[in-house]
């Protein structure tokens, strides 16, 4: 039932056929006034387009907000979560859950800007997204008025939908009226597809469902090596040349696309209690993730290290259910960026047919003694005989317990 008190709505609105039928839905269903809000994550397709679409649905000019945000995602949401080596379920890089917080963060500006009572996304009732973008409306706005129109308009298919669709003269591509192949979601970091061709994870994805990268056994028989620079654990230069985080980030992708780096093929478990199987793509994350964990292998000392290992798995978890906007999410990154200050220096990574593999890393700030680990006699006084009491303290519990089941 639509509450009618609802006078203005902050649509998450991409301009694609979904979140142009849930305009229309909620100009006809709730008579309220719609203000739409287009993000230019990095997805890679035109996004003005959506103007246009706005406006032919009756969207005021004023209430039509496009947005570049691509600087702000990657420096304020992408490299915060690199900087913790965030992998969820041991492999994926989170780049669909890491953007729901800035997309819902915006929305509630607009909202509080314009005035509105409400915000609305365009996620299905089955999915992560729904989770992740009111979780971020409500640790923002508390009371603010959240209209989910997947779960709560009486379409019972996807034919009833483009009827709509077709009943109110919004625009449907052809292939639309079809079955569509697979659901795509794009930004600077990757891309995801899943359903239809993917839903059987026993079948493997066709070659054209890989939109960001080349097939590793297509990629260059040269490998190609590259140096990235890092401070405070973020990286800030590609052989030398400083970027801003976007346009680093681009760079990253482009040269892992070239050589066929960061296909991944999950079946993962959803926050809501299914599994789901996606193919994700992701080649600059993939070169990123590795460099970072190479600087920090000289600089970082072993405790914060496995601490920082043992934390992680906590803090992708706390990303990918949507949990962004948490003190325990702000605490964990406290604790995480403290770790960084003296995260920097430089790393030479060699990428080849898929494979990244860090070949060099050095830093003023390297914990690495070349004196201590030779095997030739070294400037810095180690006694090997110390080791001797070393290993008999950390056995002393040991020989306990097998005295005590000798005797057994």
């Amino acid at each position: 039932m639509a509450d009618k008190s609802v006078k203005k709505v902050v649509l998450a609105y991409s301009g694609g056929l979904d979140t142009s039928i849930i305009l229309k839905w909620l100009q006809t269903e709730y008579g309220a006034e719609v203000i739409t809000f287009t993000a230019d994550l990095g997805q890679g397709e035109e996004i003005e387009p959506a103007r246009a679409k706005a406006l032919a649905a009756g969207v005021k000019p004023e209430n039509i907000f496009i947005e570049d945000v691509r600087e702000e995602f990657v420096r304020d949401f992408v490299f915060p979560m690199f900087r913790a080596n965030t992998v969820y379920e041991g492999q994926y890089l989170l780049g669909t859950s890491i953007a729901r917080p800035l997309i819902a963060k915006k929305q509630i500006e607009i909202a509080r800007k314009m005035g509105a009572d409400a915000v609305s996304h365009g996620a299905t009732g089955k999915g992560n997204d729904q989770v992740r973008f009111e979780l971020g409306y409500y640790g923002l706005e508390p009371d603010i008025t959240v209209i989910a129109p997947w779960r709560e308009w009486d379409f019972k298919s996807r034919e009833a939908l483009l009827d709509f669709a077709e009943k109110h003269q919004i625009q449907i591509t052809k292939d639309k009226r079809g079955e569509a192949p697979f659901s795509v979601d794009a930004n600077l970091l990757h891309s995801s597809s899943e359903g239809k061709v993917l839903e059987d994870p026993a079948v493997e994805a066709p070659e054209f469902v890989h939109m960001r990268t080349i097939a590793p056994e297509d990629a260059p028989d040269q490998p190609t090596v590259i140096t990235i620079d890092f401070e405070k654990g973020d990286p800030v230069a590609i052989d030398g040349v400083a970027m801003s985080p976007a346009t680093l980030l681009t760079k990253l992708n482009e040269l892992g696309r070239d050589n066929g780096v960061g296909r991944l093929d999950l079946v993962e478990n959803r926050f809501v209690g299914m599994k789901s199987r996606g193919v994700y793509e992701t080649p600059g994350g993939t070169i990123l993730l590795a460099a970072h964990r190479g600087i920090e292998s000289i600089t970082l000392d072993r405790g914060a290290m496995h601490l920082k290992d043992e934390l992680m798995p906590k803090y992708a978890e706390l990303v990918y259910n949507g949990f962004w906007f948490t003190p325990e999410r702000e605490m964990l990154q406290a604790a995480i960026d403290y770790s960084q200050q003296k995260v920097a220096g430089q790393v030479r990574v060699k990428l080849y047919k898929g494979n990244v593999t860090v070949i060099g890393r050095s830093s003023p700030y390297s914990l690495y003694d070349q004196d201590l680990v030779t095997f030739e006699e070294g400037k810095v006084a180690y006694d090997h005989r110390d080791a001797g009491g070393f290993i008999k303290l950390n056995a002393l519990r040991l020989r306990v317990l097998a005295k005590r089941d000798k005797r057994g």
